[in-house]
């Protein structure tokens, strides 16, 4: 690449200006000789380019000296522009106070302790990615600068051969022509002809023809179609001019390489290249608990993708929790608080030869509190406590979920004495040979390396495991046996005594006008089957209801609000509902309410409503459950007349039946084929019970045809006798009442 160092005064005052960091522009008046002995200079190369630049400025006269060739590397903006260091301190920390300024340097000494642990696991690629991402853009803008002066002063204006020919050849200006790459004729003139007696200026032979100075040359360009042709046009005309064949005009051919041309061709790769990075990064932060977004110090790059990630106990948090805080399962309670016991004292049981289980699978309903237990845990127990998901330990990886499980165990016997839990654990632990595939089971390896971390020969002393789970029955055996899952805690819905024990703990985070416990009973009998989680619901809900109706305190009416919000859904008093709908969900929810009234073993009515709420209720009636784990045949066949209660009395009081009791047809089919054929209380099936498959495999019935048939007869005709008491029962309040 050939570049001509002659570039015009106000190029040079540009670029001077753009490298010394300032923003005045300066000319600097230079005398012709100086100008013409600075021409003469050419520079092959970008970094040549820029030296003999520099030491043609430094020639003029002494105008540069070597404190200005070191002002543009010096310049503070254009190091920083270059750099990934953090910029230095300014001492704008004076402007905090004395108090804030320790608390950021303490913070910082920390944090920068924690970043040096980090740094430590930091792996070959992300380093790699980052020094890549950090030196991608300075290198460009570094071409992008240096391709600028590929293109010269950017004043060469395009003419026709015919033009030179004829306004510049003819004239004798022209200097010498250049050929660029075989394809375009550069030319440069005199800024006087060769013959001096010729009174014919440059401005006055170009005509129409703008000549811009630069550096005193002038320079054109046209487009030649071969070189050959080129040669013999070029000779054919200075022949015919009578020019001299020892003074003909020199042609050099040179080749230059246009940078910015150049860096245009590979950009749809580096483009391509870079979208292909940035994918591959962000997808790093979704892939099953990467953490982070993927590289970097703060984010998990794919190298270290078979880590788990592990929660740890704050034991600085604020709000932490304790025993205190979780009520309504004392049993379960009590039997975790030996785990946090033994882990603080254990020559305790030592000295009498017991040996702590290894670990305890809390098992209940959703919303009982088993994750709830396991915070208090992590609160009481002063060892640290891991916590991970089930769902942490899949991945689309082949491999991830056995190295994770090896990850959390070795990290848990590096801190021992610790406790483990792990949430959703049917997520890995469901029985091994249930709907696989065939080939690699990556759920059934992670399986097998929990067992191996649990009870193998590797040693877990002092470790302790906890997990939850809503759905035992499908855990595998192996995952249940002694040795592993120790004890089974089942954590139940709480009883109208344990509902008072978790109201008073969450009211009195409210602002009532009264005591807790004036509400605690109440809301406990006006709550039946309600879990911990249910109540939780309940109390913010009524505070919320509260803030709505701009109410200073919580009252007993905005519970009661709360509780139907919770039960039945939204209430939609701006739907419109025809006299008839209303009139028909109003005797519907009414023959249920006198059904229960007259029975002897229903269940007591609470409220009856017939405002809409939810998607499709357009009504309900709440009852008081009864609490007893028995029922009799008395009761079910009682609780099926009152189900049955609102279609019989749209069949009596208004002679058609809807689509209301649909609901009501659900409950009493359910129940009632679980009184045939589950609880044996038929006569004609007998003492026979097939109780339905949970896991959904139920493909083939474990009774014949005939017996399948004697059930659906068995059934329809139990329906059919509580349909009828209920008709009797309304027929006979409507004499009454006629």
């Amino acid at each position: 690449m050939m570049i001509f160092s002659k570039l015009g005064r106000s190029s040079v005052s540009r670029s001077r200006g753009f490298l010394y960091g300032g923003g005045v522009r300066s000319t600097r008046l230079l005398s012709p000789p100086a100008i013409e002995a600075a021409s003469e200079n050419q520079v092959e190369g970008g970094l040549g380019f820029l030296r003999r630049h520099f030491n043609s400025l430094s020639a003029r006269k002494g105008l540069v000296n070597n404190s200005d060739l070191i002002g543009p590397f010096a310049n503070p903006r254009l190091r920083r522009f270059f750099s990934d260091e953090a910029p230095k301190k300014k001492n704008y920390e004076n402007y905090f106070p004395k108090a804030t300024k320790e608390k950021a340097k303490s913070d910082h000494k920390s944090d920068s302790k924690e970043g040096s642990d980090k740094n430590e696991h930091e792996s070959v690629g992300d380093m790699f990615m980052n020094r890549f991402q950090n030196l991608l853009i300075p290198l460009l803008a570094l071409a992008v600068f240096f391709s600028s002066f590929s293109f010269g002063s950017g004043d060469q204006q395009q003419i026709s051969f015919q033009e030179f020919k004829n306004k510049l050849l003819e004239p004798g200006l022209v200097d010498h022509i250049d050929v660029s790459n075989k394809s375009v004729a550069k030319v440069y003139v005199r800024s006087t002809p060769r013959n001096q007696g010729t009174a014919t200026t440059t401005q006055d032979a170009l005509g129409n023809i703008p000549a811009k100075r630069t550096g005193g040359q002038y320079r054109y360009y046209f487009n030649i179609g071969s070189v050959d042709s080129f040669e013999e046009k070029l000779e054919e005309a200075q022949e015919a001019l009578g020019v001299d064949p020892h003074e003909f005009v020199p042609v050099t051919y040179v080749t230059e390489m246009a940078w910015f041309q150049e860096l245009l061709r590979f950009a749809p790769t580096l483009l391509l290249l870079g979208t292909l990075v940035y994918g591959a990064r962000r997808m790093q932060g979704g892939l099953g608990g990467l953490g982070g977004t993927g590289g970097g110090k703060n984010g998990r790059g794919i190298f270290n993708i078979g880590k788990a990630t592990i929660t740890r106990a704050d034991k600085n948090s604020k709000n932490k929790i304790y025993f205190k805080d979780v009520a309504g399962c004392d049993e379960a309670k009590q039997e975790i608080m030996e785990f946090v016991h033994f882990l603080k004292n254990p020559k305790k049981y030592e000295a009498l030869g017991a040996k702590i289980p290894k670990g305890a699978l809390l098992v209940g309903p959703p919303g009982t509190g088993k994750t709830l237990l396991a915070k208090a845990t992590a609160g009481e127990s002063g060892v640290p406590f891991l916590s991970i998901s089930g769902s942490d330990f899949m991945e689309m990886f082949v491999g991830v979920g056995p190295s994770r499980v090896r990850n959390l165990f070795q990290e848990a016997r590096q801190a021992a004495p610790s406790i483990v839990f792990i949430d959703e654990i049917d997520a890995i632990g469901r029985a091994r040979g249930r709907g696989g595939l065939g080939g690699n089971d990556e759920r059934e390896s992670t399986l097998n390396q929990l067992l191996v971390e649990m009870d193998g020969f590797g040693t877990t002393a002092g470790v302790v495991v906890l997990a939850g789970t809503n759905r035992p029955d499908i855990l595998d055996k192996a995952l249940l046996r002694p040795g592993r899952f120790d004890r089974q805690i089942t954590i139940d819905k709480p009883d109208i005594k344990g509902r008072d024990q978790i109201f008073q703990i969450y009211l009195k985070k409210i602002k009532l006008d009264h005591e807790p416990s004036y509400y605690s009973q109440r809301l406990a009998a006006l709550t039946p089957g309600f879990a911990g989680a249910d109540i939780a619901n309940v109390c913010n809900e009524a505070a919320l209801i509260a803030a709505r109706h701009e109410g200073a305190t919580v009252t007993m009416a905005h519970f009661d609000s709360a509780i139907d919000r919770v039960i039945g859904g939204l209430e939609k008093k701006n739907r419109v509902i025809s006299k008839l709908e209303r009139r028909t969900v109003a005797y519907h929810e009414s023959g249920h309410a006198v059904a229960g009234w007259f029975l002897e073993h229903a269940e007591p009515l609470l409220k009856v409503t017939i405002v809409p709420r939810g998607t499709a209720a357009l009504g309900f009636a709440q009852y008081v459950p009864n609490e007893n784990l028995l029922m009799t045949k008395e009761q079910l066949f009682d609780m099926t007349c009152m189900t049955l209660g609102g279609r019989a009395a749209e069949q009596v009081l208004i002679g058609r039946i809807s689509t209301g009791a649909q609901n009501d047809l659900e409950k009493v089919t359910k129940m009632t084929y679980a009184q045939v054929a589950v609880y044996g209380f038929s006569d004609k099936v007998g003492l026979l019970s097939f109780p339905p498959r949970d896991d959904g495999y139920d493909f083939n019935k474990p009774y014949s045809n005939k017996t399948g048939a004697i059930i659906d007869e068995e059934v329809r005709e139990w329906v059919g006798k509580a349909l009828r008491e209920d008709r009797g029962a309304h027929r006979g309040t409507q004499g009454a009442s006629g």
